[in-house]
């Protein structure tokens, strides 16, 4: 092989796999790099990232059947959040301690993701070509909404309510003899002292991704496709576009309730009021740097953006801070990860083929 072809196959692999992911592959290589020298430990970074990886992947997991359908980035991702909230509170209420209460969780969130996500597609079928704004002010909405009804709710179990009430639910609730690293501890590997696997949380994400994959080739997953490539087509084709898109956004929901829940389960606190506010950014922004478009994304978009981003977000912080030798980690956090949000959505367009 010649220079020539050489540098022809150099810049289609480039091409295909998005000169902006190999920026950012390459920035994330040189933090893992530069960690050791000034005092990181790798393998605390390592964990740390998996951790994030696996805590995050489900919620831009979520992207990818609204985004198929044509009914692009779903900005209202604390929709299927708030529904999974209810699963998880629910299932604490009945309190049945241990792993059972996982399941119960996402057993009492599945029928309240499938009515908010029914309800969610036959509002976006009536606003078609201005999903993603109508969207966003759903996921605010509800948002507020459920910050009236916690303080509402009759929930009574002493380790969710306020203590000098007995009535409302607090701000934060723990999740510690509940279903507290239930997926991380499953099959984890600790390779070394500071560097464990959670097997479990990322063998659930690849379970959910793989049903993800093998719809998306079935019949109705062909039908989703054709619909968000052109509707005009499917139609004419006998497909029921509306049907097609409200299913979407059902799956997209669910999707969301079980991330919040995989999220809670390592983050070890069910976090309410505020806490689903901002959630969909990460995920939207997550799902763009890995190469999706607002119509067109796939399982290894959503593999690659989600490490790159949270990689970035857990490694930035701690090599910058054992440089400057000062504490601004939660500065740095924040900078960095709105920044990669800010350079995400100014890059929606653009796609792997």
């Amino acid at each position: 092989m010649n220079l020539q072809e050489l540098t022809s196959s150099a810049k289609g692999l480039v091409k295909s796999f998005g000169l902006p992911r190999i920026i950012i592959g390459l920035f994330l290589l040189s933090l893992f790099i530069t960690a050791p020298f000034v005092g990181v430990n790798i393998g605390t970074s390592l964990s740390d990232t998996f951790n994030r990886f696996g805590m995050n992947a489900v919620m831009v997991l979520a992207m990818v059947p609204m985004i198929h359908s044509g009914c692009g980035l779903n900005f209202g991702l604390p929709l299927g959040i708030i529904a999974g909230l209810l699963g998880a509170t629910i299932s604490l209420q009945v309190n049945i301690p241990g792993p059972t209460s996982f399941l119960l969780a996402i057993l009492f969130a599945t029928p309240f993701a499938v009515i908010l996500g029914w309800g969610y597609g036959q509002l976006l079928n009536r606003v078609k070509g201005g999903e993603m704004m109508i969207a966003t002010y759903v996921g605010f909405s509800s948002v507020a909404f459920m910050c009236i009804m916690w303080l509402l709710l009759p929930f009574n179990n002493p380790t969710m309510v306020w203590g000098y009430s007995g009535t409302g639910l607090r701000t934060t609730i723990s999740t510690e003899g509940y279903y507290l690293h239930v997926l991380n501890d499953f099959l984890s590997i600790q390779l070394t002292d500071h560097l464990t696997i959670p097997t479990g949380m990322l063998l659930f994400f690849a379970l959910l991704a793989f049903i993800i994959w093998a719809f998306l080739h079935t019949k109705t997953g062909t039908a989703m496709t054709a619909v968000g490539s052109n509707s005009v087509f499917a139609r004419a084709s006998g497909i029921n576009v509306d049907k097609v898109r409200t299913l979407s956004v059902i799956m997209s929901t669910w999707l969301g309730a079980i991330g919040i829940l995989v999220y809670q389960q390592s983050f070890g606190f069910i976090q309410l009021y505020m806490g689903p506010f901002y959630m969909a950014l990460p995920a939207v922004s997550a799902i763009l740097i890995g190469g999706a478009s607002v119509n067109k994304a796939s399982i290894l978009n959503v593999v690659i953006g989600t490490f790159l981003f949270q990689g970035i977000v857990t490694m930035t912080p701690s090599v910058m801070n054992s440089m400057i030798h000062t504490d601004m980690s939660e500065v740095i956090r924040i900078v960095v990860s709105n920044g990669m949000i800010l350079y995400a959505l100014t890059r929606k367009t653009e796609v792997i083929r």
